[in-house]
Order: C-alpha cells, then structure tokens, then sequence
C-alpha cells in the first residue's frame, strides 16, 4: 500500500512538473497539426472524388434521358440499340438503372427485377414535378444515386424519369489507402515530434536543474563561495540565483546576529557576575579585618549588579514576549493616545527635571486608536527615557501627537547628542550601543530600542529615525488608527 501512493505521488509530482508540461504543449503543438493534416487530406480527397463521381454520372444520365425523349422508348422498351446503352452505363459504374413512365411505374430496370412495379420517392416526385437533377449517397451501401427527367428539350413533355446509381467502391477502396499512408506519415510525425518534444524540454529546463543543483549544495548550510554560482542562461534563472544569493546572505546575517546575540547575552550576564565575584571573594578573603563600612560598600556594589542582571534579564523577557511577528499577543482597545501620552510625560517629569531637560508635549489634535496600550506605552516610554537619558544639560525632548485619515502619528524629539549616520540602521539591534561607555554610565543595556520597535510591529505599525550629530535626534512612530487583525 505504502508503495502505491509513493508510486502515485511520484506520478503528481512528474505530471505538474515544469517538464512534463512543456514536453506535453510541443507534442501537441506538433501531433495536432499532423492529425488535422491527415483528416483534412482524406476528406479533401473524398469530397473532390465524390462530386466528380456525381457530376459524371449525372451527365451520362442526362444525355441517355435526352436521347430516350427523343425516342419511341415509352412505347416499346424492346429497343436493342437503347437497351445496350443502359447495360453498359449500369456496368460502367457498376450500379443500376431504372427508367419510370409518368405514372411512377418502372418499365426499365438492368437488374431485371422491378420492372411493372412503381416508385414513389422525394427525388422522383420532385423531377416529375419539374426540378432539374437530383442526387443522394446512400452511406450503409456506399451507391450515389442520380434521379434526372425525361423531358423533350422541343415540345417540353416530360414523359417520366432515369435513376441510376452507381457504386463508390474505388472511391472507398482509394480513401482508405490515401488514409493508410497519412497514418503512417502522421507516426512519422510523432515519433519526430515525441524526440523533438523530449529534447526540447531537457534542453529548456537545464538550468533550472543547475539552480536546483546550486540549492541542493546549500541545504546543509551557507557556503562561503554561493555568491559565485550564477545560471545567466536565462533572465528568469538569474533572477532566481539573485534572490536565492540574497536569501543565502540575509540567513548568513541572520546567524551571524544570533552569533553576536549570544555573545552579547554572555557578556551582559557575565560582567556583573564577574563583579559580584571579585566582590564577594574580597569578603571572604577579608573575613574578620573587613570593616563594616567596607562590608556595607560591598554589599551595596553587590546589589547594583544583581539589579543589573536582573534589568537585563526582565529586558530579554520583554524581547521575547514582543515578538513582532505573533500579532496575536496584542489585546487592543480602543484609547486616547492624548491621555496615554499625558500620563507618560507626567510620569518621566521627574526623571527629565533631575537631567536638566526639559520635557515638553505638543498635541495638534486628539486621537484615538485600537492599541495595547501596555505595550504601546512601554515602548514610547522607552523613547523618551532614551532621549532625556542620551540629551545634552539644559536640553529639551518634545513628544508630539498628530493623525491622518489611516494612522496615529507621534514623534519623540530631542536636543541630545544625535546619532552617526553609520549607525542609524543598526539602532534596533540587540545589545547594539551608538556611545558605548555612555550607556554603560546610565545603566544602557541595549535592548530598550529592539523592545520598542517589536512592540510597534506588533501594531502593525513602522517606526523611523532621524538624527544630526550635535543637534538632536527625532523618532517618528506610525500606527493604523484601526486594525483589523
């Protein structure tokens, strides 16, 4: 059982593949044609022999009626000369003729078996009644039959009507060999195209198997040497090998970050471990001769640390939880950002006025938008904490409000320091530090950044920086009035 649908999703796979259908289209293309050819050549050639047939017949017909209108035929059907005539036109086409009077009864017949009796058909009826010609094919025994008048051309008597038939045996006979060598000009045909299809499509997918082949050779991890692997052969493989070499390097950014993440993480948690450490083992090493001043010191140093740890620790937690990508973390509600942002300014107050900062809010209109508003808040909060923490003395942070049809605009301003260019793309990395040794005096861990921008995507929302160096950075935070999510 395990065996047959193996067999059966092989076969889906090889029938919806690229390979199989473009083999499929160029047999077509080339068999259909050859088909058509054949049932075109053999029915051109039975129409064309058919209406000769009729029109000889037809012709002969007449003018042995025209003969017999000129004749005492109808009164003596004895006549040898005229009798020899219709034998050797029945025997020509092999076939039949019959001669009827203008009472619809056969006086003649070459077969010798219906004569006295009558015949009352469409095509008799209509010669009697003045139509010219008549002609039908009887397709079970394959007989033309031709119903003419008997009409004398000077007085205009009709005096009856001439039926002959005529087999179209050798037309038959000749179809089927003209259909014979058709069929065997239309395998010609195939077997060609069925190679040419074959070829063509191997050919046209060779450097689809290279792309194939180069994704293959990557499965197990990036390779130095994938940005040389190029398939030019055609525009749409060499946009493919484009995309997939920026994959390969975006996934190698993507490890070394994790790489860098890890030892970033190592050594956050590591230093004030480290700390606490000397510290400790200070004391102990002490023992007895350590004062209490010196041992309330250390103890003090010692504390700091695991608060460190401890702000590192619940920052990472936070990191985690905000993970830009599960939109289903988000409880929102409908809130007035003036109100959230009033209370915000309010609670960091204290904190600017013991920087020497001035904190100021500019509101153009009020807006309210479906947000978490935990989330949301934390991350503006760490907006304006950085740029009152980062600001220059006597400086000022401005955070503003503003909205259009679709989105709640805010913006966090400040006169601080500013941030290099080089380093504005990388702001949002974990653990990534514009100064350094500033951040590490204001207790920085790195993360505050990363946090807010995933809270922001988690809103759906899009964050953007803009700095001067000496003069001030501003960060501008977009996020849909309502969401449907």
């Amino acid at each position: 059982m395990k065996a047959l649908f193996a067999s059966l999703f092989q076969n889906i796979r090889f029938y919806r593949s690229l390979r199989f259908r473009i083999f499929l289209i160029v047999l077509l293309i080339g068999i259909l044609p050859a088909v058509v050819m054949r049932f075109m050549m053999v029915k051109s050639y039975e129409n064309r022999a058919m209406n000769q047939k009729i029109s000889e017949v037809t012709n002969q017909s007449a003018i042995i009626a025209a003969h017999l209108a000129r004749t005492d035929y109808f009164s003596d059907t004895g006549d040898p000369v005229i009798n020899d005539e219709l034998t050797q036109m029945a025997n020509l086409y092999d076939g039949r003729i019959l001669i009827i009077d203008d009472d619809y009864m056969i006086i003649k017949d070459t077969y010798g078996k219906s004569q006295g009796k009558y015949l009352v058909s469409g095509e008799v009826i209509s010669c009697m009644n003045g139509s010219r010609n008549m002609s039908g094919f009887d397709e079970e025994n394959r007989y033309l039959e031709i119903t003419v008048p008997i009409l004398s051309e000077d007085s205009g008597v009709l005096y009856g009507a001439l039926v002959a038939s005529a087999s179209t045996d050798g037309i038959h006979d000749n179809v089927e060999v003209l259909a014979r060598r058709a069929r065997v000009i239309e395998v010609v045909i195939v077997v060609v195209v069925l190679i040419i299809a074959y070829a063509l499509s191997s050919t046209l997918l060779k450097p689809f198997d290279k792309v194939i082949k180069a994704v293959d050779s990557v499965k197990e991890g990036f390779e130095p040497g994938i940005e040389s692997i190029e398939v030019p052969d055609y525009t749409e493989t060499k946009d493919i090998m484009d995309a997939f070499h920026h994959l390969m390097l975006r996934m190698k950014e993507v490890d070394d970050s994790r790489e860098e993440f890890v030892a970033n993480v190592s050594h956050e948690l590591k230093t004030p471990l480290a700390s606490m450490k000397v510290l400790s083992d200070s004391l102990i090493q002490g023992g007895d001769s350590v004062d209490a001043e010196t041992y309330r010191e250390f103890m003090l140093d010692i504390a700091e640390e695991v608060d460190r740890e401890n702000k590192i620790i619940n920052n990472l937690l936070s990191l985690v939880k905000l993970d830009g990508t599960d939109t289903s973390q988000v409880e929102l509600e409908l809130h007035d950002l003036s109100v959230m942002l009033q209370q915000l300014v309010k609670t960091l107050t204290p904190l600017a006025q013991e920087s020497g900062v001035e904190l100021i809010y500019e509101e153009k209109a009020p807006v309210e938008a479906e947000i978490d508003e935990t989330k949301l808040s934390l991350a503006i909060m760490n907006l304006m904490e950085n740029a009152i923490k980062y600001n220059k003395e006597n400086g000022w942070v401005k955070v503003g409000l503003d909205a259009d049809l679709q989105f709640a605009v805010i913006t966090v301003s400040d006169s601080g320091m500013g941030i290099p260019e080089d380093s504005i793309n990388r702001i949002y990395d974990r653990f990534y530090r514009v100064d350094k040794s500033h951040s590490r005096e204001i207790g920085g861990t790195g993360l505050g950044l990363a946090i807010t921008r995933n809270a922001i995507l988690l809103h759906r929302g899009a964050i953007k920086a803009s700095s001067i160096v000496g003069e001030g950075t501003t960060f501008t935070v977009r996020i849909p009035l309502r969401q449907d999510i």
